[in-house]
């Protein structure tokens, strides 16, 4: 019997033992999941000026990066580009860190969005609707120009192109600064496509925005919360539902605008109703989603940062944009998200599949930047 007894005891241990190493498996592979999910900013021309980014990409695993030319907090320029030769060096010094395919990504969209600027030896870069007003054509070359540019400094994701519709001339962080093809949404989606297919020609990903429309805004969501209820047209959905139907679209992001046609409490990019019922559900869309900066007044101002984080993952984001260029920079952003998403998970708040399943959806696309 005591012979029995001590073989089961080794027994118990041992399975015991398995079940320890396979809670542990899995707590490490949700961690990495999680950190799948977070495309973080950060201050340096290269990474040995930022401690934190080569920690956040080699140890944590961050999915991306965001790199910006100018730093809000402190109202300097060349944050992370200061020229050509210097962009490409700091994004292969990127790429060396991580274990897999990074996500760098800028927005590049011409004119008064312009990260590669002409005075750091980039060329000129034209605006949306000035590009559409001289045609196709026009569109096509400044699509491929800055595909191109792209391509050569190492950086992967393009915030662009941005398919707001132009209902709202005066819009001020669209219509104003001419980021809008058109008020036509015709005009553009067929613009969007040709941006779309040059970006990919240079394996360049696009990311469509700012769902579910910006272009009728009064406000600016940088500042604080902007309602469109009353301004915003079902046409401006136009643009994804085509590009959607079409299978050309990698990336759409969610803005912060609240739309009470859609849903009555929440802005876009923490809306269950917005990201999953209309944008995954209604049009179809099976690809990545990227919230809009989430260090914006619009957020920022309205929720504790631990909500806002719970909302827009519970709404079916799959990628949380952390710029560390809102009002303040923390150096501990992404440890600070890992412990919150670890933290609703263990609580039963967010399921774990819910994780996962973005963090597929991320690897994913990263696979079609190898074989475009």
């Amino acid at each position: 019997m005591s012979v029995c007894g001590c073989c089961d005891a080794s027994v118990s241990d041992s399975a015991q033992d398995s079940v320890s190493d396979g809670g542990n498996r899995r707590a490490l592979q949700l961690r990495r999941d999680i950190a799948e999910m977070l495309m973080v900013g950060f201050r340096g021309l290269s990474v040995s000026q930022s401690d934190h980014i080569r920690r956040d990409i080699a140890h944590h695993h961050i999915g991306g990066v965001i790199l910006f030319e100018y730093d809000a907090p402190t109202g300097k320029r060349k944050r992370n580009v200061a020229s050509p030769r210097q962009l490409r060096s700091l994004c292969g010094q990127l790429q060396a860190l991580s274990d897999e395919t990074l996500l760098i990504g800028i927005d590049q969209e011409g004119g008064r969005v312009t990260r590669l600027r002409e005075d750091y030896g980039f060329p000129r870069f034209m605006s949306a609707r000035r590009s559409a007003e001289y045609g196709t054509d026009s569109i096509r070359h400044y699509a491929s120009l800055t595909a191109s540019q792209l391509k050569q400094a190492g950086v992967n994701l393009n915030f662009a192109p941005c398919v707001d519709v132009d209902i709202n001339p005066e819009c001020p962080v669209i219509g104003k600064l001419e980021r809008s093809f058109s008020s036509s949404p015709m005009k553009v989606t067929d613009a969007a496509r040709i941006w779309i297919d040059e970006q990919r020609k240079q394996g360049v990903i696009s990311c469509l925005k700012h769902f579910p429309g910006h272009g009728s805004a009064a406000g600016d969501t940088h500042v604080g919360l902007v309602d469109v209820t009353d301004t915003w047209k079902t046409s401006e959905l136009a643009p994804y539902r085509k590009l959607i139907a079409e299978g050309v679209a990698d990336m759409v992001m969610t803005a912060h605008v609240v739309n009470g046609k859609l849903d009555s409490v929440y802005p876009a990019s923490l809306s269950w109703q917005v990201t999953t019922r209309l944008l995954r559900d209604s049009l179809g869309f099976d690809g990545v989603v990227i919230t809009d900066d989430m260090a914006m007044g619009a957020i920022v101002n309205q929720y504790g940062y631990d909500e806002a984080v719970r909302l827009a993952v519970a709404a079916g984001a799959d990628i949380l944009c952390l710029s560390n260029n809102g009002k303040e920079y923390d150096a501990d952003i992404v440890p600070r998200t890992i412990r919150i998403i670890e933290k609703l998970v263990a609580d039963g708040r967010i399921k774990a599949e819910r994780i996962h399943q973005s963090a597929e959806r991320i690897r994913k696309l990263k696979k079609s930047i190898a074989n475009p």
